[in-house]
């Protein structure tokens, strides 16, 4: 693995770069005005938030391509993966929640009220 995925906000896409070389690999486009992005390295997955779209673009980081888009709350901004549950954690900004998204079945499984508009989100498995 050994790669760096950014978030790219007005490209809708998100630039994969070589841990090893430096050298940007692969560009994969995502939703629109994606801002978050978490990433799972046992299932090598790369969860990003798309602000616009209300979603989650899961890219497969084998083939860095979108392999699955989750439907979230509104405006979603941030990304927390928790390794030993397999699950993604999602700030829904504009509707003060967080969706918890099955990393094995890509679908979301519960969504947390949380404080006014929350922002940034971490996990301590």
């Amino acid at each position: 693995m050994n790669e760096i995925y950014v978030v790219n906000q007005a490209d809708d896409n998100v630039s994969v770069i070589s841990g090893l070389s430096n050298i940007v690999i692969a560009t994969v486009t995502v939703g629109t005005s994606p801002i978050g992005i978490g990433v799972n390295p046992i299932s090598n997955r790369i969860y990003v938030a798309n602000s616009l779209n209300d979603n989650v673009s899961v890219i497969n980081g084998s083939t860095n391509t979108v392999i699955a888009t989750v439907t979230v709350g509104a405006t979603p901004r941030s990304v927390s993966v928790n390794l030993l549950m397999n699950g993604i954690y999602v700030v829904n900004s504009t509707d003060n929640s967080v969706s918890v998204i099955d990393g094995l079945t890509n679908t979301v499984i519960d969504t947390i009220l949380v404080g006014a508009t929350p922002f940034e989100i971490a996990v301590n498995p």
